[in-house]
């Protein structure tokens, strides 16, 4: 199975080079995959100790990042290599402090992963959430590396858990320990004889409640909020836009902001954003010296303050799960002690389906949904106060995962 595995890397190399002559964000990917092992050769020393960081995208990095920093404070003598698989996590994350080098995952591929792993020689491997390169794995098994995964989420319809999926499975025993988000997960891997198993719940509980221990002061949003009441759509997309943009053209006449925070920020999908509003709507992009006061809309393209503005709503929509590009980070406001709206597939995000149990969330399914969903919650301040603090609580009972992490890891 593992040369089948092999040679379809290999082809699937050959037709993302193909495809990326027609798609930016696979050319940065390609283009960034010749340089990992030049950039590798010139950051670490073969004397060098070394942490080993990996995450798939974005959203693993910034779920990792608080047992990362406190690896970084415990043991500064380390040299830090950071790997992404996705330009989304590498682009925005490439010359990030955290690391002293930042590089692509090459494919996985045997010669790939020992070359790798030759150049970086780990003292300690972490990988976040989803990410199982079975060459990679096989290669660090072997070597009897010091590896973990945290934040772990698994599902019986994977590979891992069905008659068919053998070698997927013997790659999960690279890892020395998994640690799981849930029960769930754990018996899962006990069901396969992978007993070197925690449920430690998730780290971005830990990275979402440091939010509140920072200035997450905006002077352009407090500026633009003044004493309205405020609904921000965090990280949404087009099928996101069809749920609440009527909802935002009929309400010229109350006194409530809107604040918008795009997933694709690029122009050509901003300005027609902006072509579809009818209430008075600005940028970031072009907000000097403008009186933000006077605006119904404010549009962030603009990426680094959605964390932030947050501490601004007063009810806040997370993007992603109106379609099929996954739900976005509902933490991040919930922790802030506000009601949140999502979209209705969110069936593989388990803090979802939780706080939709316990009554800190809404799902909703259709732009009529949505308008009764969040015309109850502006109009009743209570309701807007019992579901924040429903949320607020589920963040604050559920820290922990890092320090469990930590007290794992012995170097």
């Amino acid at each position: 199975m593992r040369i089948f595995y092999s040679i379809g890397i290999y082809i699937a190399s050959f037709v993302i080079k193909l495809l990326s002559l027609f798609n930016t964000k696979l050319k940065q990917g390609v283009n960034g995959r010749t340089e990992t092992f030049q950039k590798l050769k010139n950051s670490i020393q073969p004397n060098d100790k070394t942490f080993w960081f990996h995450c798939a995208s974005l959203g693993e990095y910034e779920q990792g990042l608080p047992v990362f920093e406190a690896l970084k404070t415990k043991h500064p003598n380390y040299r830090i290599v950071l790997s992404f698989f996705s330009p989304s996590g590498y682009e925005v994350r490439k010359n990030t402090k955290l690391a002293d080098v930042v590089v692509y995952l090459p494919l996985d591929t045997k010669a790939n992963a020992k070359r790798f792993l030759d150049i970086v020689n780990p003292d300690y491997i972490i990988f976040v959430k989803y990410e199982i390169w079975p060459n990679v794995l096989l290669e660090i098994k072997k070597r009897q590396l010091n590896a973990i995964l945290i934040s772990a989420v698994f599902r019986e319809n994977q590979s891992f858990f069905k008659w068919y999926g053998r070698f997927m499975k013997s790659a999960l025993f690279g890892f020395k320990h998994i640690f799981t988000q849930d029960e769930n997960s754990k018996t899962l891997l006990n069901s396969i004889n992978y007993q070197n198993t925690s449920i430690s719940g998730d780290t971005r509980f830990d990275r979402v409640s440091n939010q509140l221990k920072v200035d997450n002061s905006v002077s352009f949003i407090e500026e633009f909020k003044a004493d309205k009441l405020c609904v921000v759509f965090g990280s949404t997309w087009p099928e996101d836009d069809k749920l609440y943009i009527d909802f935002i053209n009929n309400h010229s006449k109350q006194n409530i902001k809107f604040i918008i925070a795009p997933h694709n920020i690029k122009p050509s999908y901003t300005t027609s954003l902006h072509s579809q509003l009818e209430l008075k709507t600005i940028s970031f992009s072009e907000m000097n010296n403008k009186d933000l006061s006077n605006y119904n809309v404010f549009i962030m393209d603009t990426i680094g303050y959605l964390s932030k503005v947050y501490s601004y709503a007063d009810i806040a929509y997370v993007g992603g799960a109106a379609g099929s590009t996954g739900l976005h980070n509902i933490l991040e406001p919930a922790v802030f002690g506000i009601p949140i709206l999502i979209g209705e597939n969110h069936d593989k995000f388990p803090e979802a389906k939780k706080l939709i149990k316990i009554g800190g969330l809404n799902s909703v399914s259709t732009s009529k949904v949505f308008e009764s969903t969040i015309n109850e919650l502006i109009n009743n301040s209570s309701i807007r106060e019992k579901q924040g603090s429903i949320n607020k609580d589920y963040i604050q009972k559920n820290r922990g995962a890092v320090l469990q992490i930590l007290d794992y890891i012995h170097i």
